[in-house]
């Protein structure tokens, strides 16, 4: 194979992605311990287990498109200079704020760490409104902790806030 094949080829990396996704999903609905009492008639298993498959049937009729010559188009309106490079700046900004909210979420509570997680975003995609974007994210924020938390049942970590929420 040699690089001219894989770049025509590229997509087949999706397919193995795919492939990958579908057999993780797979194994792990399989290896799930279930007790019989707390099954009924659709158990934990089978959303897992419909998903897992979709993933792995799409990876091979993705597969079999891209090696019959399929390809994948661009959107007609899709304003993107292929000629430029990576923004890697934004990109690992990006990956910066989100595990510095994953590393605070249990210590500081999801208030605090989603609203770092907001406001560092909207910086690191070029916001420089001080005096609102914190606002904004402490409202999100503090917004989707109490619909999860409160509204839908959903713990969430509320840190040293809990006691105030």
């Amino acid at each position: 194979m040699n690089r001219t094949w894989l770049r025509e080829h590229s997509e087949l990396g999706v397919c193995a992605l795919l492939l990958a996704l579908g057999g993780l999903v797979l194994t792990d609905a399989l290896t799930m311990h279930v007790d019989i009492a707390q099954r009924g008639p659709v158990g934990p298993r089978t959303v897992p287990v419909v998903v897992g498959a979709a993933l792995l049937l799409i990876a091979v009729l993705l597969a079999v498109d891209v090696l019959r010559g399929g390809r994948g188009e661009a959107e007609s309106g899709e304003d993107i200079d292929l000629s430029e490079p990576a923004d890697w700046r934004t990109v690992l900004g990006l990956a910066g704020v989100f595990l510095a909210a994953a590393v605070l979420i249990e210590p500081a509570g999801f208030p605090v760490a989603g609203a770092l997680l907001f406001w560092g975003a909207a910086f690191v995609l070029g916001s420089r409104r001080f005096d609102r974007d914190p606002l904004i994210a402490a409202g999100l924020s503090f917004g989707t902790y109490i619909l999860f938390d409160h509204l839908l049942g959903v713990p969430l970590p509320g840190g040293p806030l809990m006691g105030v929420l």
